[in-house]
């Protein structure tokens, strides 16, 4: 008897869940960078026109899926990620794979509020320089942040989020006399629109 209760639970549950189901395609621009230099000083000394990174914009795009009970909902993504930090002697180029799992609220009419965790595998990463050569990074695969708010209108939806590092993701370089390395990990502002299809 409870097999059979937990199985008929299970089964009302995702029914509930499936009858908010939504898909879509989501695009827009992000704003941030990659992490600090370690031996930034020992960096400067050999060559001294490096800075700390600068934050520039991006893009990204990918598809999202999205399903809830009444204002709670849970929002899987899978997105493509181009990133670029200024360090003054040379651009730190980074192409990323980002899947967040996002846990949110309708909060008031079309406003959410939304946060979980991002799961981030880099497919590339690489500096525009000949003086230097960067190898790949530590982990192909990490975990950040993500949180933030959107807008339903109808089928489009507006989103800005802040994602964070939890941890470092190293990459190194392998070319200064005094190596130095870079955090992989990007801080970044992301604006997105979305289409439900």
């Amino acid at each position: 008897m409870k097999k059979v209760l937990i199985i008929l639970l299970c089964l009302a549950s995702t029914g509930l869940w499936a009858q908010s189901t939504e898909f879509g395609i989501k695009g827009g621009l992000n704003y941030g960078s990659t992490g600090d230099i370690d031996g930034f000083q020992d960096a400067v000394d050999d060559f001294p026109d490096i800075t700390e990174g600068e934050s520039k914009a991006g893009y990204h795009f990918g598809i999202y899926t999205k399903f809830g009970i009444s204002a709670v909902f849970i929002q899987p993504e899978l997105v493509y990620t181009k990133l670029t930090t200024d360090y003054g002697a040379f651009e730190y180029n980074l192409d990323k794979i980002d899947l967040p799992v996002l846990l949110g609220v309708d909060i008031l009419g079309p406003l959410n509020i939304k946060a979980g965790p991002s799961f981030q595998y880099i497919t590339n990463n690489e500096i525009d320089n000949d003086r230097f050569e960067i190898s790949d990074v530590e982990n192909d695969i990490s975990v950040g942040y993500q949180l933030g708010a959107g807008l339903n209108l109808g089928s489009l939806g507006i989103d800005v989020r802040y994602e964070g590092a939890f941890t470092e993701n190293t990459a190194f370089n392998e070319t200064a006399s005094d190596n130095f390395n870079i955090d992989s990990r990007p801080s970044q502002w992301i604006l997105s629109l979305s289409l439900a299809l």
